[in-house]
């Protein structure tokens, strides 16, 4: 009985070792918190967007302001989180950088990255991002969803939602991204 639990245990931790290893080995730049990195991923982010989602263009236009976060790493082996970080941009200008934080328990095994960006459609929803200490995506977000042709659906493009979330460019093994329970803090790059 007592070799079970031992072996439980040692399991368990070097499942946990395993999936920080997983996550740490990611390319999203952990550790290297530098503003012209970010916002070159930034860059390049916004521009895959606008022309394989074209409809993000009109979304961009309607909203007060954008937060993108070009790669989020998610790992997990029964205990997981995911991190990544991003930029807030007004009128097409960086105006603050974030990081996006999410912890996971339950049933899943494998690593998963890919990016989403949040358009917050009103001044109010984008006022109460800024100010917060430390603002988590919750049931009034809206996710868009795009059709075969690349396009976003005519719900999202009128959707009266006061934030808009869009993920994108999934890639690993973990099926489906959600952002429910990602915390976003505002960081110095």
């Amino acid at each position: 009985m007592q070799t079970s639990f031992l072996n439980r245990r040692r399991l368990i931790a070097g499942m946990a070792a395993g999936g920080a290893t997983l996550l740490a080995g990611c390319g999203n730049g952990v550790g290297n918190p530098n503003a012209t990195t970010i916002d070159q991923r930034v860059d390049a982010t916004q521009n895959f967007l606008f022309n394989r989602y074209p409809g993000t263009r009109d979304l961009a236009a309607k909203a007060a302001g954008i937060l993108f976060m070009p790669l989020i790493t998610k790992a997990g082996i029964g205990i997981g989180g995911s991190y990544g970080r991003g930029a807030l941009r007004i009128n097409g200008a960086t105006v603050d950088y974030y990081s996006a934080t999410q912890a996971t328990i339950g049933l899943q095994i494998g690593a998963q990255q890919y990016g989403h960006a949040l358009f917050f459609m009103t001044q109010e929803a984008l006022r109460q991002f800024r100010t917060s200490a430390g603002w988590s995506v919750g049931a009034d977000a809206e996710y868009a969803l795009n059709d075969q042709g690349g396009n976003l659906s005519a719900e999202t493009l009128t959707a009266l939602d006061p934030v808009i979330a869009l993920v994108f460019g999934q890639s690993g093994l973990i099926v489906g991204a959600t952002l429910e329970g990602t915390k976003y803090q505002r960081i110095l790059p």
